[in-house]
Protein backbone atom coordinates (compact mmCIF):
# COMPACT_ATOMS: atom_id res chain seq x y z
CA UNK A 1 0.00 0.00 0.00
CA UNK A 2 2.77 2.47 0.98
CA UNK A 3 4.74 1.78 -2.21
CA UNK A 4 1.60 2.47 -4.29
CA UNK A 5 1.03 5.78 -2.52
CA UNK A 6 4.66 6.84 -2.99
CA UNK A 7 4.52 5.92 -6.67
CA UNK A 8 1.43 8.05 -7.12
CA UNK A 9 3.14 10.99 -5.40
CA UNK A 10 6.24 10.70 -7.62
CA UNK A 11 4.13 10.57 -10.78
CA UNK A 12 1.97 13.53 -9.74
CA UNK A 13 -1.14 11.40 -9.40
CA UNK A 14 -3.72 11.26 -6.63
CA UNK A 15 -2.31 9.14 -3.78
CA UNK A 16 -5.77 8.61 -2.28
CA UNK A 17 -6.61 6.22 -5.12
CA UNK A 18 -4.22 3.78 -3.46
CA UNK A 19 -5.77 4.10 0.02
CA UNK A 20 -8.13 1.58 1.58
CA UNK A 21 -11.61 3.06 2.30
CA UNK A 22 -11.07 3.53 6.06
CA UNK A 23 -7.76 5.36 5.62
CA UNK A 24 -9.28 7.46 2.86
CA UNK A 25 -12.09 8.45 5.22
CA UNK A 26 -9.56 9.60 7.82
CA UNK A 27 -7.65 11.59 5.20
CA UNK A 28 -10.86 13.34 4.15
CA UNK A 29 -11.52 14.23 7.80
CA UNK A 30 -8.06 15.68 8.10
CA UNK A 31 -8.83 18.05 5.25
CA UNK A 32 -11.99 19.42 6.85
CA UNK A 33 -11.50 22.44 9.14
CA UNK A 34 -13.73 22.80 12.16
CA UNK A 35 -14.60 19.11 12.39
CA UNK A 36 -13.83 16.40 14.91
CA UNK A 37 -14.91 12.84 15.52
CA UNK A 38 -16.18 11.31 18.72
CA UNK A 39 -16.21 7.61 19.33
CA UNK A 40 -19.62 5.98 19.52
CA UNK A 41 -20.84 2.43 19.84
CA UNK A 42 -21.53 2.34 16.11
CA UNK A 43 -18.33 4.06 14.99
CA UNK A 44 -17.15 7.64 14.77
CA UNK A 45 -19.76 10.42 14.75
CA UNK A 46 -19.18 13.75 13.04
CA UNK A 47 -19.51 16.94 15.07
CA UNK A 48 -18.57 20.54 14.43
CA UNK A 49 -15.59 21.91 16.29
CA UNK A 50 -14.34 25.40 17.14
CA UNK A 51 -10.77 24.05 17.22
CA UNK A 52 -10.20 25.66 20.62
CA UNK A 53 -9.25 24.29 24.02
CA UNK A 54 -11.46 26.84 25.81
CA UNK A 55 -14.04 25.00 27.99
CA UNK A 56 -16.80 27.31 26.75
CA UNK A 57 -15.96 26.28 23.18
CA UNK A 58 -15.84 22.60 24.13
CA UNK A 59 -19.24 22.77 25.84
CA UNK A 60 -20.71 24.76 22.94
CA UNK A 61 -19.61 22.05 20.50
CA UNK A 62 -22.08 19.76 22.25
CA UNK A 63 -24.85 22.13 23.31
CA UNK A 64 -25.05 24.33 20.22
CA UNK A 65 -25.64 21.60 17.65
CA UNK A 66 -29.07 22.16 16.11
CA UNK A 67 -31.91 20.40 18.01
CA UNK A 68 -29.68 19.46 20.97
CA UNK A 69 -31.02 22.11 23.36
CA UNK A 70 -34.60 21.07 22.52
CA UNK A 71 -33.81 17.39 23.05
CA UNK A 72 -32.29 18.22 26.44
CA UNK A 73 -35.36 20.37 27.23
CA UNK A 74 -37.69 17.45 26.58
CA UNK A 75 -35.56 14.92 28.46
CA UNK A 76 -35.54 17.33 31.41
CA UNK A 77 -39.35 17.36 31.60
CA UNK A 78 -39.66 13.59 31.49
CA UNK A 79 -39.77 12.49 27.84
CA UNK A 80 -37.95 9.16 27.58
CA UNK A 81 -39.25 7.40 24.46
CA UNK A 82 -37.99 8.14 20.96
CA UNK A 83 -41.55 8.89 19.80
CA UNK A 84 -41.99 11.46 22.60
CA UNK A 85 -38.73 13.15 21.74
CA UNK A 86 -39.70 13.24 18.08
CA UNK A 87 -42.95 15.03 18.92
CA UNK A 88 -40.89 17.73 20.65
CA UNK A 89 -38.78 18.32 17.52
CA UNK A 90 -41.24 17.55 14.69
CA UNK A 91 -39.09 19.19 12.01
CA UNK A 92 -36.11 16.94 12.77
CA UNK A 93 -36.20 13.72 10.78
CA UNK A 94 -36.06 10.41 12.69
CA UNK A 95 -32.61 9.83 11.22
CA UNK A 96 -31.33 13.19 12.43
CA UNK A 97 -32.86 12.74 15.90
CA UNK A 98 -31.25 9.31 16.15
CA UNK A 99 -27.90 10.83 15.18
CA UNK A 100 -28.19 13.56 17.82
CA UNK A 101 -29.04 11.00 20.50
CA UNK A 102 -26.02 8.92 19.50
CA UNK A 103 -23.82 12.01 19.74
CA UNK A 104 -25.15 12.78 23.21
CA UNK A 105 -24.61 9.17 24.28
CA UNK A 106 -21.04 9.25 22.97
CA UNK A 107 -20.39 12.43 24.97
CA UNK A 108 -21.84 10.88 28.15
CA UNK A 109 -24.79 13.31 28.23
CA UNK A 110 -27.55 10.77 27.57
CA UNK A 111 -27.95 7.18 28.77
CA UNK A 112 -29.91 4.66 26.71
CA UNK A 113 -31.69 1.86 28.57
CA UNK A 114 -33.94 -1.02 27.71
CA UNK A 115 -37.61 -0.27 28.36
CA UNK A 116 -39.47 -2.20 31.03
CA UNK A 117 -40.99 -4.57 28.47
CA UNK A 118 -37.59 -5.08 26.82
CA UNK A 119 -38.93 -4.32 23.34
CA UNK A 120 -37.65 -0.77 22.92
CA UNK A 121 -35.18 1.77 24.30
CA UNK A 122 -35.61 4.74 26.59
CA UNK A 123 -33.37 7.77 26.95
CA UNK A 124 -32.34 9.54 30.16
CA UNK A 125 -30.02 12.35 31.20
CA UNK A 126 -26.79 11.31 32.88
CA UNK A 127 -25.28 13.32 35.73
CA UNK A 128 -23.45 15.38 33.12
CA UNK A 129 -26.68 15.84 31.19
CA UNK A 130 -28.58 16.99 34.27
CA UNK A 131 -26.08 19.83 34.67
CA UNK A 132 -27.39 21.21 31.37
CA UNK A 133 -30.90 21.67 32.83
CA UNK A 134 -30.21 25.07 34.50
CA UNK A 135 -28.63 26.22 31.23
CA UNK A 136 -31.71 25.17 29.26
CA UNK A 137 -33.98 26.93 31.77
CA UNK A 138 -31.86 30.09 31.68
CA UNK A 139 -32.07 30.01 27.89
CA UNK A 140 -35.88 29.79 28.18
CA UNK A 141 -36.01 32.72 30.58
CA UNK A 142 -33.91 34.81 28.22
CA UNK A 143 -36.15 33.80 25.32
CA UNK A 144 -39.29 34.85 27.20
CA UNK A 145 -37.76 38.13 28.29
CA UNK A 146 -35.99 39.24 25.13
CA UNK A 147 -37.26 37.30 22.09
CA UNK A 148 -41.06 37.37 22.54
CA UNK A 149 -42.82 38.91 19.57
CA UNK A 150 -45.77 38.24 17.33
CA UNK A 151 -45.30 34.75 15.95
CA UNK A 152 -44.77 34.20 12.24
CA UNK A 153 -47.21 31.86 10.52
CA UNK A 154 -44.68 29.02 10.26
CA UNK A 155 -44.03 29.21 14.02
CA UNK A 156 -47.64 28.42 14.97
CA UNK A 157 -46.99 24.70 15.33
CA UNK A 158 -50.17 22.77 16.11
CA UNK A 159 -48.39 19.48 16.80
CA UNK A 160 -45.96 21.04 19.24
CA UNK A 161 -48.77 22.80 21.12
CA UNK A 162 -50.78 19.56 21.44
CA UNK A 163 -47.68 17.77 22.75
CA UNK A 164 -47.06 20.57 25.27
CA UNK A 165 -50.69 20.49 26.44
CA UNK A 166 -50.59 16.72 26.92
CA UNK A 167 -47.27 16.78 28.78
CA UNK A 168 -48.19 19.79 30.92
CA UNK A 169 -51.75 18.82 31.83
CA UNK A 170 -52.80 18.26 35.44
CA UNK A 171 -55.36 15.43 35.18
CA UNK A 172 -55.48 15.03 38.96
CA UNK A 173 -57.33 18.36 39.11
CA UNK A 174 -60.31 16.79 37.35
CA UNK A 175 -60.93 14.40 40.21
CA UNK A 176 -61.39 10.64 40.18
CA UNK A 177 -62.87 8.80 37.25
CA UNK A 178 -62.68 9.27 33.52
CA UNK A 179 -62.90 12.77 32.03
CA UNK A 180 -62.74 13.67 28.35
CA UNK A 181 -61.86 17.17 27.15
CA UNK A 182 -62.71 18.02 23.55
CA UNK A 183 -60.63 20.79 22.02
CA UNK A 184 -61.75 22.50 18.82
CA UNK A 185 -59.39 24.81 16.93
CA UNK A 186 -61.84 27.14 15.23
CA UNK A 187 -59.35 28.34 12.60
CA UNK A 188 -58.10 24.93 11.47
CA UNK A 189 -59.28 22.70 8.59
CA UNK A 190 -61.51 19.73 9.38
CA UNK A 191 -58.61 17.23 9.48
CA UNK A 192 -56.86 19.23 12.22
CA UNK A 193 -59.84 20.84 13.90
CA UNK A 194 -60.88 18.50 16.76
CA UNK A 195 -58.75 16.75 19.36
CA UNK A 196 -59.52 14.91 22.60
CA UNK A 197 -57.68 14.53 25.89
CA UNK A 198 -58.56 11.44 27.90
CA UNK A 199 -57.89 11.89 31.62
CA UNK A 200 -57.98 8.81 33.81
CA UNK A 201 -56.05 7.46 36.81
CA UNK A 202 -53.94 10.59 37.03
CA UNK A 203 -52.80 10.38 33.39
CA UNK A 204 -53.61 12.49 30.35
CA UNK A 205 -53.55 11.04 26.85
CA UNK A 206 -54.08 12.88 23.56
CA UNK A 207 -56.58 11.07 21.33
CA UNK A 208 -56.78 11.49 17.56
CA UNK A 209 -60.34 10.12 17.52
CA UNK A 210 -63.32 10.67 19.78
CA UNK A 211 -63.09 8.35 22.81
CA UNK A 212 -65.90 6.01 23.71
CA UNK A 213 -67.87 8.62 25.62
CA UNK A 214 -68.98 12.24 25.25
CA UNK A 215 -66.73 15.01 26.49
CA UNK A 216 -67.39 16.54 29.90
CA UNK A 217 -65.52 19.70 28.89
CA UNK A 218 -65.70 21.33 25.45
CA UNK A 219 -63.18 24.03 24.52
CA UNK A 220 -63.21 26.21 21.38
CA UNK A 221 -60.32 28.53 20.56
CA UNK A 222 -58.08 29.51 17.65
CA UNK A 223 -54.57 28.11 17.42
CA UNK A 224 -52.81 31.50 17.78
CA UNK A 225 -54.86 32.43 20.84
CA UNK A 226 -54.17 29.14 22.63
CA UNK A 227 -50.46 29.54 21.90
CA UNK A 228 -50.65 33.03 23.42
CA UNK A 229 -52.35 31.61 26.51
CA UNK A 230 -49.80 28.79 26.80
CA UNK A 231 -46.75 31.02 26.62
CA UNK A 232 -48.19 33.66 28.95
CA UNK A 233 -49.00 36.46 26.51
CA UNK A 234 -52.69 36.23 27.40
CA UNK A 235 -54.18 35.22 30.74
CA UNK A 236 -56.77 32.45 30.56
CA UNK A 237 -59.28 34.48 32.58
CA UNK A 238 -58.96 37.44 30.19
CA UNK A 239 -59.34 35.13 27.18
CA UNK A 240 -62.49 33.60 28.67
CA UNK A 241 -63.96 36.98 29.57
CA UNK A 242 -63.37 38.34 26.06
CA UNK A 243 -64.67 35.23 24.33
CA UNK A 244 -61.35 34.35 22.70
CA UNK A 245 -61.69 30.93 24.31
CA UNK A 246 -64.98 29.22 25.12
CA UNK A 247 -65.16 26.58 27.83
CA UNK A 248 -68.39 24.60 28.20
CA UNK A 249 -69.36 22.06 30.83
CA UNK A 250 -70.66 22.00 34.36
CA UNK A 251 -69.58 24.77 36.72
CA UNK A 252 -67.30 22.31 38.52
CA UNK A 253 -65.70 21.16 35.29
CA UNK A 254 -65.18 24.69 33.97
CA UNK A 255 -63.42 25.58 37.21
CA UNK A 256 -61.35 22.37 37.08
CA UNK A 257 -60.28 23.18 33.51
CA UNK A 258 -58.45 26.28 34.75
CA UNK A 259 -56.26 24.02 36.89
CA UNK A 260 -56.00 21.24 34.32
CA UNK A 261 -54.53 23.46 31.63
CA UNK A 262 -50.76 23.41 32.04
CA UNK A 263 -49.26 26.54 30.53
CA UNK A 264 -45.56 27.19 30.10
CA UNK A 265 -43.50 27.17 33.27
CA UNK A 266 -41.98 30.42 32.01
CA UNK A 267 -45.28 32.19 31.42
CA UNK A 268 -44.69 34.59 34.32
CA UNK A 269 -41.43 35.91 32.85
CA UNK A 270 -42.34 39.34 31.54
CA UNK A 271 -41.12 40.53 28.18
CA UNK A 272 -38.60 43.38 28.08
CA UNK A 273 -38.73 43.83 24.32
CA UNK A 274 -39.96 47.28 23.36
CA UNK A 275 -41.97 45.96 20.41
CA UNK A 276 -43.63 43.40 22.70
CA UNK A 277 -44.47 45.85 25.48
CA UNK A 278 -48.11 46.41 24.46
CA UNK A 279 -49.29 42.97 25.61
CA UNK A 280 -47.36 43.26 28.86
CA UNK A 281 -48.38 46.85 29.59
CA UNK A 282 -52.05 45.95 29.11
CA UNK A 283 -51.88 43.76 32.21
CA UNK A 284 -53.28 40.78 30.30
CA UNK A 285 -50.10 38.75 30.09
CA UNK A 286 -49.08 36.03 32.53
CA UNK A 287 -50.97 33.47 34.53
CA UNK A 288 -53.58 34.31 37.15
CA UNK A 289 -53.11 32.85 40.59
CA UNK A 290 -56.53 31.23 40.21
CA UNK A 291 -55.28 29.36 37.16
CA UNK A 292 -52.36 27.69 38.87
CA UNK A 293 -52.78 23.96 39.54
CA UNK A 294 -53.25 22.99 43.15
CA UNK A 295 -50.29 21.28 44.72
CA UNK A 296 -51.46 17.97 46.15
Amino acid sequence: MLSGIMASLRSGGDPTTQCPPRLLQDLEWARLPGRRKIAGREGAIAVRSYNQFCPVAKAAEIFCERWTALILRDLAVGATRFSDLQRGVPLASPTLLSQRLKQLQAEGIVIRRRSNDGRSWTYHLSKAGEEFIPIVMALGVWGQRWSRRELAEHEKDLGLLLWALEKGAHPECLGDGRTVIELEFTDQPDAKRRWWFLNENGRCELCLKRPDRDAQIYVAVSLPDLIRIWRGDLALSAAMASGLIEVHGSARMRKAFRHWLGISGLADVRSERIDAADAVASGQAGADESERPEIR
